[in-house]
């Protein structure tokens, strides 16, 4: 064995190799040759610093070295002769990060362009689209999206969320829709669920769905205060703000999807299902809603205080004007403002008629108990 003395020059240095130059698929041969006065990799058009050259990890078996220089992100060497790795004295130095300020840039620019594409793009083209959209793909899109929320909320991987269908209790929900309806014409046909659920909610989809959960039933101490309710939705409705608000929200999920890889996950699915349960929409269109309930009541002969007492139920449940699990009816304006608006709402003199008989409304607080739909 030789010893090198310290001070000592190297061998010389020579072996063959592949170089990709990056712009053909063409591998041209080459004599490498170490030119140790300028400390630079030669031979056959190459001339590398030795100082600026990295191996990048070989992922097919380690058989082979590949190298590449530190400023050229395509161009490659390939050969076999491992002596090469004693001569490299940075070969498994990172490249140092350069244009970090452009990067940064980029970076900026990427997210500012997702926000706009979720903030301004996708409401604006979620609102043009449903003017566009026909009633029975409107109906369609509401029942494909019941769907989704039913298997959403259902907790035993077993079945859907069940709707409520016990006869008597659908013929006492039936007759508060007819006095409500009775007072309008109606865009679409309202098409009315009991969800056999806890959670104290309701809201509307495309299509005229409304869904009233058996949490809402249960927390309820009027049948009024649940056709205050009921007549908020059709507000909704008849503003096609639920047709709006799943257009958003696929169109938001989508564009979160292609850029987190989970297009059609569950976790998208639930999240759109929340994202329509919690629906939060603008402030005008509450308003609006508010608004149509408290003419409807007045016109069904029924007191529009009874969207007050309920919302004032919401608030204890909450705990204050903190948004909770019933969704859009803790949203801007403030639950306070809301609640004497609907007060302010009841007509001088007005003698409302009752709604529902003591028979009929125990069938309605028992609607999910015997029969429910799958």
């Amino acid at each position: 064995m030789t010893l090198l003395h310290v001070g000592a020059k190297p061998p010389p240095f020579e072996a063959t190799a592949d170089h990709f130059d990056g712009e053909t698929a063409q591998a041209r041969r080459v004599v490498l040759n170490i030119d140790e006065t300028r400390r630079h990799l030669t031979g056959g058009g190459i001339d590398w610093p030795l100082d600026d050259i990295r191996e990048v990890p070989d992922q097919a078996g380690g058989d082979i070295i590949v190298l590449r220089l530190r400023n050229d992100p395509v161009a490659r060497l390939i050969l076999t002769d491992p002596g090469i790795r004693a001569r490299l004295p940075c070969r498994t130095r990172s490249a140092p990060l350069a244009r970090r300020g452009r990067l940064a840039a980029w970076a900026l620019a990427a997210v500012t362009s997702v926000a706009l594409i979720l903030f301004v793009l996708v409401p604006m083209m979620a609102d043009q689209l449903a003017e566009y959209i026909p009633p029975e793909g409107e109906k369609a899109l509401g029942e494909v999206t019941l769907t989704q929320i039913r298997e959403a909320l259902d907790d035993s991987g077993i079945a859907p969320i069940g709707f409520c269908t016990a006869p008597k209790g659908e013929q006492a929900l039936r007759r508060i829709q007819t006095r409500l309806t009775d007072q309008m014409n109606a865009p679409v046909e309202l098409t009315v669920h009991v969800l056999n659920h806890d959670m104290v909610n309701a809201f509307a989809l495309p299509g005229g769905h409304i869904v009233l959960f058996r949490g809402l039933i249960d927390e309820a101490e009027t049948p009024e205060e649940i056709a205050a309710v009921f007549a908020h939705e059709i507000g909704h409705v008849v503003s096609r703000d639920p047709t709006r608000n799943a257009l958003r929200s696929a169109g938001s999920i989508g564009v979160l999807g292609l850029i987190f890889g989970d297009f059609a996950g569950g976790a998208i699915m639930l999240f759109f299902a929340e994202r329509l349960i919690e629906a939060r929409y603008s402030q005008e269109a509450e308003a609006e809603a508010d608004v149509f309930a408290h003419d409807l009541m007045a016109k069904a002969n029924l007191s529009p205080a009874a969207l007050a007492v309920m919302f004032e139920r919401f608030r204890a449940l909450s705990g204050g004007d903190a948004e909770g699990l019933i969704g859009h009816f803790l949203s801007h304006p403030k639950l306070g403002d809301r609640i004497a608006a609907a007060r302010d709402a009841v007509p001088l003199g007005l003698a409302p008629s009752p709604l529902l008989t003591s028979a009929e409304w125990q069938a309605l607080q028992n609607i999910c108990e015997g029969e429910t739909q799958f």
